[in-house]
């Protein structure tokens, strides 16, 4: 096959015509298929094209010379072997991903260049001469000392001109920063500022250790300050771990130059390199581990053993490949994936790092998933020195956060958008090419008179025709045969937070699925899931400020806006505040979960007692603690009362073990330290009425006081407030 120059580009100036070949073609072919190797020449061209976009080449052609073989041509501005070295080592890196995640295997391309100088547009007989030059080179093994990159790698190791750069790792749990992947720069404006290009020219010249010792240096150098708890992320080489130079006498001395600790160490290690020597490298990480280093497998999901590697190893952190957070707001086989990988990290007690995050739908997927930490360009760029978190990433709510204890929305009517709709006859060619030229609409809505009766989302779709013989099953097909026949419907009247709710209730493969809304039965628009979560958003800025996050009931600004509201109205209204008996004891002895158990138990039972026996208007609040008050009409207060207290009563023995149930107290040590018998925990009630002006202070003074009486009656217990109403000797003078 020849190559072929485009007419309508004049050569007339020096280039370099690179041959990069896939090894081992019609053996991969054979055993994998036509399909995997069609992918591999795929990813080839779009590696080498990539390439040349990082080296300002705008465009490159990019031609088949046989079975695996891509040939082109690109100006010659160094030495050619250096320029097919490069191109070479950079779509290795881009092929990797995928041997692995087939095969299980690495590869290794070939390389062959020539030299091709100015020529006329019609002159063939210079590229065919150049194309066999490249394909002798190519066959035989590649001689690194004909390179000049050799003697470049050597001066930067010389001269110590390895940088580096940080990338934080941000906790999602608390909203901090759990610390910096160390990340090796090469001198800038040069072939060897990528890290790709380091390592392996590294490894192909034997000196793979000597590299990592400079970078761990750099990296020990600049780091600056570390907090407690604060980690510094190493990337080591399974070759350099099981090196007996590798020794933890160096990596301490660095350490302690920088005020560095092994608590403050990670040594992340890559997945994408087999491990040749178990036993050895077993015990050498033991060895580490002993110090107080830690561990991170690096680019889990991509490499050579996965899971079970990981369980033989039980590393303290485990780093998810960037093709796992890649669309995973959007795919839900990638989100059921990486559900399941945190379910297991948490068995074996390993914390879980999303890596590659670009985008906030990726970081708020990983959130709600349960992910412990993320780390890519949306949170924060590699810098030096040491960047913060983007105040944008901070405090990311997922819809399942948001909707909670949110007591009002607008209906989902306002969110909705005008839908596609299709006809159950139209057939799944016709939805591919409408998805292929509609960027704005993720999915199809399938009606039948206007009644929605499945919907198809776009990655759905595409997953269904990319499996094996999908395509050929599906293509001529009508659409109700692949569409989902229960999608999430909901009238456009639903509240918002309503809908979020019900959209986290399905199945994991369908909780980013959009909504279908209706009007009267028909259809009336789609919503996404991310736009319910905006609304959400924005509905808890405004909402009053401290909703209590164990029991969701309102709070202190709560309680002195309805306590205001009703003295401004002149309304009689009474104030019962409970307070909980021989908590602390309890909590002491049983444990802080435990003792939320019981707080969410007493304010179950008043919830339950207000909506049995008080008015609509009646208030709920929990101030903190084991403290509660509820606002009410007076008429109210006997039946409530006497509910709360024979309920609580009855209900609080099941959070005693059968000894202590049994006998109606347990042994522990009270707030003097002295050990003694204390009874169960029990409720107690003090009622006070307002009649009319008071102040908050007045009411919390008799409010306190009463409690006190109410605490000092043994048992589940009532005190009602028998002197006059607050605030009735002003009302009656008006």
């Amino acid at each position: 096959m020849s190559l072929q120059v485009d007419n309508r580009v004049r050569i007339d100036h020096a280039h370099t015509l690179v041959l990069i070949s896939i090894r081992d073609y019609s053996t991969l072919r054979e055993m994998y298929g036509q399909s995997f190797v069609d992918l591999l020449e795929k990813t080839l061209r779009e590696t080498l094209a990539a390439t040349a976009g990082k080296n300002d080449i705008r465009q490159i052609g990019i031609h088949n010379v046989g079975p695996g073989v891509a040939a082109f041509l690109v100006p010659r501005e160094n030495n050619p072997a250096d320029i097919a070295y490069e191109y070479k080592i950079q779509a290795q890196n881009g092929l990797e991903n995928i041997m692995l995640r087939h095969t299980g295997l690495g590869i290794d391309l070939g390389m062959g260049y020539a030299a091709v100088p100015g020529m006329r547009d019609d002159d063939g007989t210079l590229l065919s001469q150049a194309l066999e030059k490249a394909r002798r080179m190519e066959r035989r093994p590649l001689n690194m000392s004909e390179l000049s990159v050799y003697n470049r790698f050597n001066t930067i190791l010389t001269q110590g001109w390895i940088t580096t750069h940080y990338q934080p790792i941000h906790d999602f749990q608390s909203d901090s920063i759990l610390g910096w992947e160390a990340l090796a720069r090469g001198p800038e404006g040069s072939a060897f500022r990528s890290p790709v290009m380091l390592f392996e020219t590294a490894e192909q010249l034997g000196r793979l250790f000597a590299l990592e010792k400079q970078c761990r240096e750099a990296a020990f150098q600049n780091v600056g300050e570390l907090k407690d708890g604060q980690k510094l992320f190493l990337n080591i080489h399974p070759k350099t771990m099981a090196d007996p130079a590798f020794t933890p006498g160096q990596t301490l001395a660095l350490m302690e130059q920088a005020g560095l600790t092994p608590n403050h160490i990670v040594f992340e290690i890559t997945e994408r390199h087999s491990v040749q020597d178990f036993d050895l490298f077993y015990r050498t990480l033991d060895h580490y581990r002993s110090q107080g280093f830690q561990v991170a497998v690096d680019d889990a999901g991509a490499g050579y053993a996965g899971l079970s590697l990981i369980a033989e190893l039980q590393p303290d952190y485990i780093k998810l490949d960037k093709s796992l957070i890649t669309d995973i707001h959007k795919d839900p086989v990638k989100r059921a994936l990486v559900e399941t990988t945190v379910t297991f990290a948490d068995k074996i007690g390993s914390r879980i790092i999303g890596e590659g995050i670009e985008s906030k739908a990726q970081a708020i997927c990983l959130k709600d998933i349960g992910v412990h930490c993320g780390q890519g360009f949306f949170l924060a760029r590699p810098a030096v020195p040491k960047p913060c978190i983007s105040t944008e990433c901070l405090e990311l709510k997922t819809v399942r956060d948001i909707s909670t204890n949110l007591s009002c929305s607008p209906p989902v009517g306002d969110l909705a958008q005008a839908p596609h709709a299709v006809a159950l006859d139209t057939l799944v060619s016709t939805a591919q090419e409408f998805f292929r030229n509609n960027n704005v609409f993720s999915n199809i809505v399938v009606v039948d008179d206007e009644i929605p009766k499945g919907l198809v989302m776009e990655y759905h779709l595409n997953r269904q025709l990319s499996s094996r013989y999908g395509n050929a099953l599906y293509h001529n097909r009508a659409i109700e045969t692949i569409m989902d026949t229960g999608p999430l419907i909901v009238d456009i009247d639903t509240p918002v937070e309503q809908a979020a709710r019900m959209a986290m209730k399905r199945e994991s493969i369908k909780a980013y699925d959009d909504i279908i809304v209706t009007k009267r039965g028909r259809l009336y628009g789609v919503v996404t899931v991310q736009a319910l979560l905006n609304v959400l958003a924005k509905i808890q800025v405004e909402m009053a400020k401290g909703t209590n996050p164990l029991t969701g009931l309102p709070g202190n600004v709560a309680i002195e806006q309805a306590v205001e509201k009703r003295i401004k109205q002149k309304r009689t209204f009474s104030i019962i505040y409970a307070d909980l008996d021989h908590f602390k004891v309890y909590n002491d002895t049983y444990g802080f979960k435990n003792g939320d158990h019981i707080i969410k138990l007493a304010a179950d039972v008043m919830s339950w007692a207000t909506r049995k026996h008080a008015p609509n208007n009646a208030q709920l609040c929990h101030i903190g603690g084991d403290d509660f008050v509820l606002i009410t009409p007076p008429e109210a207060v006997q039946k409530i009362c006497r509910s709360i207290t024979r309920c609580f009563g009855r209900l609080v023995k099941n959070c005693y073990c059968s000894e202590d149930r049994e006998r109606g107290w347990i042994q522990a040590r009270g707030r003097d330290g002295k050990e003694r018998k204390y009874p169960l925990v029990t409720i107690s009630l003090g009622v006070i009425e307002i009649f009319g002006q008071c102040s908050l202070m007045e009411i919390g003074e008799r409010a306190a006081h009463i409690k006190k009486y109410a605490k000092s009656i043994p048992g589940n217990s009532v005190a009602i407030d028998r002197r006059q109403a607050i605030g009735s000797e002003d009302f009656d003078a008006k």
